[in-house]
């Protein structure tokens, strides 16, 4: 038996979307403990939209990186995930998505019991805020429109039509079909995060704690049962117990690593690393899937790009008016197209940047300049999650296996042809100079673009998923499986990956995981 410094209904482990989606409802009747391993979401950047891409790599961000990737050229990428009260959700690009209707009636007839289309827009529409028709109105997740986006994105929904691509009205819920603008997770010109729309309204409720810089290193346990958990914070390991459960909402990463490093995983690989097994669950840390994009990009000849939006003019209008290019999220348009006739969804999304984007990042430009970024939405690889050691502080070792079925690498280079040709239709003639890459237009130069270029989209899922089969590690109400008191509830849990961003579906899961938790399901 350990002995426990505080005593707490709940336990969550991780700040991020779904953490602070739990936060608010389980904290409305229960004694809540929040433990986000991150520091508060207080940087001016993260507020301000477009800043987005400079808090990659940085303090805000856990810097993982994938072991080299046989199909990618051995490059090892970086994988963006945030490390702050708010998450991912405090970093990304802001573009909120549903996915596609078969996406979650997917999960519904691989067994999963109340996860359909129809079970989850329930909590769709209770978490979502706004004005736009077709969403929930009165949640609070602000959901809204791109504010005054660069006449370059509307040509490229143009270009997209023209290319035989439907359109999509500028208020039509997004169901993953068509061309039109993204919609953004944002309010009053600023980010709204999960951490601005569940958490803060909470936190003056006196029966919710939250911790920063609190590092979990094992769920602790007695026999079979979770009984809380050990964390390090400012060099001081405490002890919390949950006499109810603990919930953990630590990401696709994180999740997994720590189910393993409690003794619940594969009991070969844990034994290989010194961890007595509690539960021998051979999934744990499997079934990983990510989106994969990649961009082409060409020169404008026009001055409504972004390559020059940090200037001073530019920074004062936002600070005067919330207006201007610091309100843009830069992925102001997307596209989802079927590359092959008879498909259930589309299998490819393009996403639109006034903007110069290599890899992801913007890139040094000598001038004005597009992109369409191609990304494979849906993936048939499969990548895992391992230990590097028993000890917490080392990172997880992520092998997503990129494009190592070879329907992966093909969808994806029809879908860079097919970015090509949206590129250069004649809705974006006025706007566009020469292709700055990929310099080459045969086959081979563009599968050898895509193993040169292709980049992660930040959308890791499926690490603990789902499911009634024995490589499933929770079951449809997100219990792990073989132990009590136990729950993920985040992206890990998704069994198959949804069509588009995947911030959104995860506050869904989430909602849902609340519901059930809570009892109201």
């Amino acid at each position: 038996m350990y002995r426990f410094m505080s005593e707490y209904d709940y336990v969550v482990v991780g700040g991020g979307s779904a953490g602070c989606v739990l936060a608010n409802r389980l904290s409305g009747e229960h004694e809540v403990l929040l433990l986000e391993a991150g520091e508060p979401d207080e940087a001016r950047e993260i507020s301000v939209p477009i800043a987005w891409v400079e808090l990659l790599r940085g303090e805000y961000d856990w810097g993982f990186r994938t072991v080299p990737q046989p199909e990618l050229h051995d490059r090892s990428l970086h994988l963006a995930q945030g490390k702050a009260v708010g998450g991912s959700s405090s970093i990304n690009a802001q573009i909120y998505e549903r996915g596609h209707p078969s996406d979650f009636d997917r999960w519904a007839s691989a067994g999963n019991e109340g996860w359909s289309y129809e079970s989850v827009r329930e909590y769709y529409e209770r978490i979502e805020g706004g004005e736009l028709p077709g969403y929930g109105t009165d949640g609070p997740q602000r959901v809204a429109e791109q504010d005054g986006p660069s006449p370059l994105s509307e040509a490229f929904v143009d270009a997209a039509v023209e290319c035989g691509v439907p359109r999509l009205d500028r208020s039509e819920v997004r169901h993953a079909e068509g061309a039109g603008y993204t919609h953004v997770t944002q309010k009053n010109g600023k980010r709204h995060s999960a951490a601005d729309a569940f958490l803060r309204p909470a936190l003056d409720r006196p029966n919710l704690s939250v911790e920063t810089g609190a590092e979990v290193r094992e769920v602790l346990f007695d026999g079979t049962r979770a009984s809380g958990v050990r964390y390090v914070q400012d060099g001081e390991t405490t002890r919390a117990r949950a006499t109810g459960e603990v919930i953990l909402a630590a990401g696709a990463f994180n999740s997994p690593k720590l189910l393993m490093l409690s003794g619940v995983g594969p009991a070969d690989h844990l034994r290989a690393h010194g961890i007595e097994v509690r539960a021998d669950l051979p999934g744990v840390g499997r079934n990983l899937q990510d989106h994969l994009i990649t961009w082409v990009c060409y020169e404008s000849g026009t001055g409504d790009t972004y390559d020059d939006a940090d200037s001073w003019p530019n920074a004062l209008r936002y600070l005067l008016l919330k207006r201007g290019p610091f309100t843009s999220n830069g992925g102001e348009a997307r596209a989802y197209w079927r590359s092959e006739s008879g498909l259930e969804a589309p299998d490819v999304q393009f996403l639109f940047a006034p903007a110069h984007i290599e890899r992801n990042g913007l890139a040094e430009t000598s001038g004005p300049a597009f992109s369409v970024g191609t990304s494979l939405v849906r993936p048939e690889s499969r990548g895992r999650v391992t230990l590097q050691s028993a000890d917490y502080a080392a990172d997880p070792v992520v092998d997503p296996q990129y494009l190592t079925r070879d329907d992966d690498l093909e969808t994806l280079v029809r879908g860079v042809r097919k970015a090509t040709e949206i590129a250069e239709a004649d809705a974006l003639s006025p706007y566009r100079g020469d292709r700055i890459f990929p310099s080459e237009r045969g086959e081979e130069a563009l599968v050898e673009h895509v193993r040169e270029n292709a980049v992660t989209y930040y959308h890791p899922v499926g690490t603990c998923r789902m499911g009634a089969d024995e490589m499933a590690v929770v079951d449809d109400r997100l219990r792990v499986r073989d132990v009590d008191g136990l729950r993920v509830v985040d992206a890990s849990v998704v069994p198959t990956i949804p069509t588009g961003n995947t911030n959104a579906p995860t506050l869904a899961v989430a909602a849902r995981g609340a519901a059930l938790i809570a009892g109201d399901d």
